[in-house]
């Protein structure tokens, strides 16, 4: 078979990609991709993957049908096949990153037939462009589960079941036709310290989302160059991870952690909008359940920066908006599965449209 570079012209990419090395990127989050055409009847990548946990696996939509190939090596490179016979016609690959930063992907090549031919995408490249920060649910952990729907996670390792392509944020993009950047790692918070990842030392979206890589289990961070994307639309999709190891919203709204963690949240939306100035930026948790008071709290911080405060000189931003879905924080004990995904995306999709088309100017 022949090796396509991955910086090979004809090849689209989306996501936040390491790119030091041109011709070996680093994938790190999820749904992050590579989209071309080829002839031919085969379809793989060669890749290093950078365990850290879980059941790794990689990702492809190939003339519309879903693939996935389990990785079985970590730390070497090795050949990973997506599709074998397919009949010798033009193909439309999407390659894309299932799973989130518990493993990276280091790309060095996309292989098709000695005699096959790579074709630039048929299609342009969306000019809509989104970016979601979140946690499990915004990565479409655990979502494959179909059978679990509605209800708790077994007790078992369901990470060959996370599923980027069809978490609400991609769905929401492809409704939208636009370009997505997922930002989301399971179990993070807002705030370090407290949340699910990396524990005991927990890692919260403080210290990922300004970040290419930030695992501390995989090496050392890297900073993203935020003029390399500029969305037009930023979801925040964080919260319930903070009730980890203690619900202090849920337990005491008044009191100092949780009057804290309002401010940081402010001061996460100021941030944001420092890097995206004409951004529209949505607020929102997940119907994931978890207590009312987190959404409350996100509520209050909206309010906050969409009035302003101009005794110190900060002006209103109207652009901030906070959304709950129909089935908010009450659905699903469990991570939500590919049809509450489905239904998250048709609701965010529908409120997105309602704010008009000039959003994306």
């Amino acid at each position: 078979m022949q090796q396509i570079t991955p910086n090979n012209p004809v090849i689209r990419t989306m996501g936040r990609i390491d790119i030091d090395v041109p011709d070996r990127p680093v994938w790190v989050f999820p749904y992050t991709q590579a989209t071309f055409r080829c002839t031919g009847t085969s379809v793989g990548v060669r890749l290093i993957n950078r365990h850290n946990y879980g059941d790794s696996t990689l990702g492809a939509v190939i003339d519309g049908v879903p693939y996935r190939a389990r990785i079985t090596e970590n730390d070497a490179e090795t050949t990973v096949m997506l599709a074998e016979h397919l009949p010798d016609i033009e193909h439309e690959v999407v390659v894309y990153k299932r799973q989130d930063g518990e493993h990276y992907l280091e790309i060095t090549g996309f292989l098709i037939d000695d005699q096959a031919r790579v074709l630039p995408p048929a299609t342009p490249a969306p000019i809509r462009r989104i970016e979601v920060y979140g946690d499990s649910v915004s990565c479409g952990e655990r979502n494959e589960a179909a059978l679990y729907t509605g209800k708790a996670d077994p007790d078992t390792d369901l990470s060959p079941y996370s599923n980027s392509w069809y978490s609400y944020a991609a769905i929401t993009a492809r409704n939208l036709g636009a370009s997505v950047n997922i930002v989301a790692q399971g179990g993070a918070s807002l705030l370090d310290g407290i949340g699910w990842f990396c524990g005991p030392d927990y890692v919260g979206m403080e210290s990922i989302w300004d970040r290419i890589e930030y695992n501390p289990f995989l090496g050392g961070t890297k900073p993203w160059d935020f003029s390399r994307y500029t969305p037009q639309v930023v979801v925040v999709a964080l919260g319930q991870n903070d009730a980890h190891p203690a619900d202090f919203m849920a337990a005491d709204y008044q009191g100092e952690q949780s009057v804290q963690w309002r401010a940081r949240y402010v001061d996460f939306l100021r941030t944001l909008r420092g890097k995206y100035l004409q951004a529209t930026i949505i607020c929102a948790t997940t119907v994931l359940q978890h207590d009312a008071s987190w959404d409350q709290a996100i509520d209050d911080a909206v309010r906050v920066v969409s009035t302003g405060d101009r005794n110190n000189g900060i002006a209103p931003d109207p652009k901030v908006h906070h959304f709950l879905y129909s089935r908010n924080g009450s659905a699903t004990p469990g991570h939500p599965r590919i049809a509450e995904h489905q239904e998250m995306a048709d609701e965010l999709t529908a409120f997105i449209e309602s704010l008009g088309p000039a959003i994306w100017d």
